[in-house]
């Protein structure tokens, strides 16, 4: 929890709208005058006006006293309220006199905010709980994970922690760390990478997303326990250089010497910047050569800064490396002919789609909200499918709102995404796992569980023999990504996600994004004609019971059969659908 005290003024008799109006004068235009205060607090009832009538009442008891009320005039005209702050001594020397008559007209009152650990959404200071997520101010999230009550109230925390307990002795009576093949990629210097700029709201991408995560795996035994770490090391610039223009890669080393800065209006970078992402890409090569080689089964990157949006040439929506592709590249160093890369963050990896659109030794895959380039960062259409030779090995599922949940996801990838990654066969797979599609995510707006992450990670995992390397992307929501990685993790260690939907009943919304990225992929894809052919059958029912409520609709609307012969005839035959439009003329 993040809190902020802000100190505001207050009229003591009723003069509170006096105030904020003037305020509101100042804040338009730096040479408007205090003059406006004075003015309409003269002219108001109650003590303030009273106030100004003895004021005026006993001009005539000195000269002294008329000099001093004539010089307060004249600097409340002549000064900025700038000025007024700058020059306090010039009003008060005749404020200590007498004040026998005048009641203090301004008390500090203190309104105390706090931001949400779990998704940094603003709540007054006098609620407990977050108005957006529940979440307590005082959530234990950070130290337990999302095993941590929202509630946060100590006997809940208690039977939270003996709830944990028993998991423990349920992970360790059935598996031990010595028999564990999954890798885990983490190092706290990552964790230095964060916005140095304070401004009105805590940044989405911040060091608690890997603290989260972190505090959920050490408090179900995961890691350290079932999972074996792997050393973290800094990618070389000649492995960069495979991936990125040496003046992008200058360019974020270049931050390492400025206290603070950005690459675009929402991509921070500090001194330690440079070195976390240069750790995050270290990690993800390693895994994926550690992975491919045949040292460990799979893994999961706990990596930050975020990489997808990164391109070739440029550092935005809060990536400064591409992790994924770089473990793409270090994977076929290693040996992989052909790499798949799943990328289910909510928004379009739109760097990682320019790195390998013209090579066909890298497929891409990507389901993400779009809403006809409406929804960040624009790109990901149907329509993108690769150039330059590599046609059909950039495949977009773009969804066309937000609101999509595991059904919409489940039936996309047994329709789109499993036939096509069967038909490639990939030597090597790569999740890019942004969970801001997660339930509860501030950016993304999206309805998938951590039941649906499992059981799509479960189907990946039969892929490539199950060499199967998860590179953490987005998540904003602290509780929704860190139960969700936890998860993927666990379908990581073998363990069974439940039942799989044989057939998975998506939103229209599904069924259409589905249906129009089929009709483009089948040109490259044939096995996708036979899908496509079953599911617009299906699409049919869909077809004529919209055109039933249609016709049912305009029957509600048809005129009067009399209308047909008297002076509404135009009308009749207008509403109907039958307006007789002549050649000639138009």
């Amino acid at each position: 929890m993040v809190s902020e005290t802000v100190q505001v003024s207050c009229a003591t008799n009723g003069e509170a709208d006096n105030i904020q109006s003037c305020k509101k004068r100042h804040l338009g235009s730096d040479e408007t005058t205090i003059a406006c205060c004075y003015d309409k607090m003269g002219n108001d009832e109650g003590d303030l006006g009273k106030s100004s009538r003895e004021v005026t009442d006993n001009l005539n008891c000195g000269d002294t006293q008329l000099d001093g009320v004539r010089r307060k005039a004249r600097l409340s005209k002549e000064l900025t309220l700038q000025d007024m702050y700058n020059n306090q001594d010039a009003f008060d020397d005749d404020d200590d006199d007498d004040d026998s008559d005048w009641e203090p007209m301004q008390k500090h009152v203190e309104i105390v905010k706090w931001f949400c650990t779990n998704c940094t959404m603003v709540n007054l200071d006098d609620v407990v709980h977050c108005d957006i997520c529940g979440e307590h101010k005082e959530s234990g999230i950070l130290r337990h994970g999302f095993y941590a009550s929202p509630f946060s109230q100590q006997a809940d925390l208690i039977q939270a922690e003996s709830e944990v307990k028993e998991i423990h002795k349920d992970l360790h009576s059935g598996s031990s760390a010595s028999n564990s093949s999954t890798l885990v990629g983490f190092d706290e210097r990552m964790l230095l990478h964060s916005e140095v700029e304070m401004k009105s709201h805590p940044h989405p991408e911040r060091p608690d997303r890997l603290r989260a995560i972190a505090a959920s795996l050490a408090t179900a035994g995961i890691f350290p326990g079932r999972c074996y770490p792997i050393s973290a090391r800094e990618i070389t610039p000649e492995e960069l250089q495979m991936v990125h223009s040496l003046e992008h890669i200058e360019a974020v080393e270049f931050t390492s010497r400025i206290f603070s800065s950005y690459f675009t209006p929402d991509t921070y970078a500090n001194e330690h910047s440079a070195r976390a992402a240069r750790l995050a890409a270290g990690l993800c090569a390693d895994l994926a050569s550690a992975i491919f080689s045949g040292h460990a089964k799979n893994g999961f990157a706990m990596v930050r800064p975020p990489g997808h949006h990164a391109g070739v040439t440029q550092a935005m929506g809060f990536c400064l490396h591409n992790n994924a592709a770089v473990a793409a590249l270090a994977a076929q160093v290693a040996g992989a002919k052909k790499v798949l890369i799943l990328d289910w963050d909510v928004h379009h990896g739109n760097g990682t789609q320019e790195i390998f659109e013209h090579n066909k030794s890298v497929l891409y895959i990507s389901l993400h909200r779009h809403e006809g380039g409406k929804f960040y960062p624009g790109t990901g259409s149907a329509a993108e499918v690769g150039s330059k030779g590599a046609e059909g090995y950039c495949v977009n599922i773009p969804w066309s709102r937000g609101g999509v949940g595991d059904n919409d996801y489940i039936f996309a990838f047994q329709h789109v995404v499993l036939p096509i990654a069967l038909e490639y066969a990939p030597d090597f797979t790569i999740i890019s796992a942004g969970f801001d599609a997660a339930r509860g995510d501030p950016l993304g707006c999206c309805d998938v569980t951590p039941a649906g992450y499992a059981r799509m990670a479960h189907m990946l995992s039969r892929l490539s023999g199950g060499k199967l390397l998860v590179v953490l992307e987005g998540g904003y929501n602290l509780r929704s990504i860190s139960s969700s990685a936890i998860a993927v993790i666990k379908v990581l260690l073998g363990e069974n996600p439940g039942e799989e939907l044989e057939d998975a009943i998506p939103s229209k919304v599904g069924l259409l994004t589905v249906l129009q990225v089929l009709k483009i992929q089948m040109n490259f894809w044939p096995t996708l004609a036979s899908s496509l052919e079953k599911l617009q059958d299906k699409w049919g029912m869909y077809s004529i019971e919209n055109k039933r409520k249609h016709t049912e609709k305009r029957r509600q609307l048809l005129p009067p059969f009399w209308w047909k012969c008297g002076r509404k005839r135009l009308l009749y035959h207008f509403l109907r659908g039958q307006v007789p439009v002549k050649s000639k003329g138009f």
